[in-house]
């Protein structure tokens, strides 16, 4: 299956069925008042989250979603059936955009959670309603409300505690493959993942959190470079990143470097992320003498000025992983205990992430307005580069048309 984790949709809500005018004609029964009843509700559109999906890819086929409209109200003071609401399942983490206003409408975080996204309109009078004194036999009614339709903007963000970063090839989804049950594709040869992996780790009785594998970054990703901004904004709802820092690239390439290079990646694309709790993992020492480890790993970290934790691993043959992992669960059990029972850090947490949030999705629009203003300015170029006459080397006037 494809991994889609942005998609445009429209929905449209159902139209409300219209009231009728109608009147009592019964044996016996003279004069008989107005009974015209009510037209039915139309259909609402509800998005709800299901933890059975993990793509949007179904929205990339089907892309216009209507519910029924209401019927229309019958004699005898009844009213119209109103329709059923329709139900769009997406994976959980899906935010749900107003594409033509960019209001958020809604974060899908939980299981079963449901967001109404497009109200159905209400049914129509009958001409029941308007008999007075001084109108007796009423001959209007009204017609049913149309229901809302909205075009809407699927983004899709892996939900997890923990967030892998790190270069090409720096062994993020062989950590998670040892860690969980995960198991996105690991070669000898060197590739990049192309899609997110979510794994849950457990430690330990009742003790588990989950950790997503974020496909490789390049320099210049936040500016469109490779994958470029797709991924990255994945990070943005974790607790803290695992920053995996390959300590002999197979290009021969300087690991100091390679680790500034997602620092740079994340200042400059959201300054928010480069403020998450990140650790720092030295991997694939099993590629390292001993006797030249220590002082290889020592100025790793002295050149990159790091004060936090710091952890040794080879994720090929499980050294020091299982470290990682306890401290891991540790730092997020604090974190979620420090939640339950203090409620001021607990909403600096959520305002926390509300603001990495609304700034991953600022930058990412600007990125694509960038690029879009790019493609646009080299169409342009192409068709000034053809319209008008050239001459070719023999004198012939050659005439390009659009």
């Amino acid at each position: 299956m494809r991994f889609i984790d942005e998609a445009v949709i429209t929905v449209k809500a159902g139209d409300g069925g219209n009231g009728i005018v109608s009147f009592r004609r019964e044996k016996y029964v003279p004069r008989g008042g107005p009974d015209g009843g009510d037209g039915g509700k139309g259909g609402n559109v509800i998005v709800i989250a299901d933890d059975n999906t993990n793509t949007l890819v179904d929205y990339r086929f089907t892309r216009r979603y209507d519910a029924k409209r209401g019927e229309n109200g019958q004699s005898k003071n009844c009213s119209g059936k109103g329709s059923d609401d329709i139900y769009l399942s997406v994976p959980i983490g899906t935010t749900v955009i107003d594409n033509e206003t960019g209001q958020v409408i809604g974060d899908l975080t939980e299981k079963g959670q449901e967001l109404l996204v497009a109200k159905g309109g209400d049914g129509g009078l009958g001409n029941t309603h308007f008999k007075s004194s001084t109108n007796q036999a009423p001959r209007n009614a009204t017609s049913g409300f149309a229901g809302e339709l909205k075009e809407l903007k699927l983004e899709l963000k892996v939900v997890a505690d923990v967030g892998l970063i790190g270069l090409p090839n720096a062994g993020k989804s062989t950590f998670i493959r040892q860690v969980s049950a995960a198991k996105p594709k690991v070669a000898d040869y060197p590739f990049t993942t192309l899609v997110p992996n979510l794994g849950v780790v457990d430690v330990g009785k009742h003790r588990s959190f989950v950790m997503a594998d974020i496909p490789g970054l390049i320099e210049g990703a936040s500016e469109g470079a490779g994958l470029g901004i797709r991924f990255l904004k994945h990070v943005a709802r974790t607790r803290r990143l695992l920053h995996i820092v390959d300590v002999m690239p197979i290009d021969g390439s300087d690991p100091v470097h390679n680790a500034e290079v997602i620092m740079n990646e994340l200042d400059s694309f959201a300054s928010e992320l480069a403020d998450l709790p990140q650790i720092l993992v030295l991997n694939k020492i099993d590629q390292v003498p001993d006797d030249e480890l220590d002082e290889l790993c020592t100025h790793i970290v002295a050149e990159l000025g790091w004060t936090g934790m710091v952890f040794r691993t080879s994720t090929l043959t499980g050294e020091g992983v299982d470290a990682v992992v306890y401290h891991l669960m540790n730092a997020i059990e604090r974190e979620r205990e420090q939640e339950e029972e203090d409620p001021m850090f607990a909403e600096a947490q959520r305002e926390r992430f509300e603001r990495l949030e609304l700034q991953v999705r600022e930058n990412a629009e600007a990125q694509r307005e960038a690029y879009r203003a790019a493609k646009k300015a080299q169409r342009d170029k192409m068709v000034d580069d053809w319209d008008g006459n050239d001459d070719d080397d023999d004198g012939v006037e050659v005439a390009y048309a659009r």
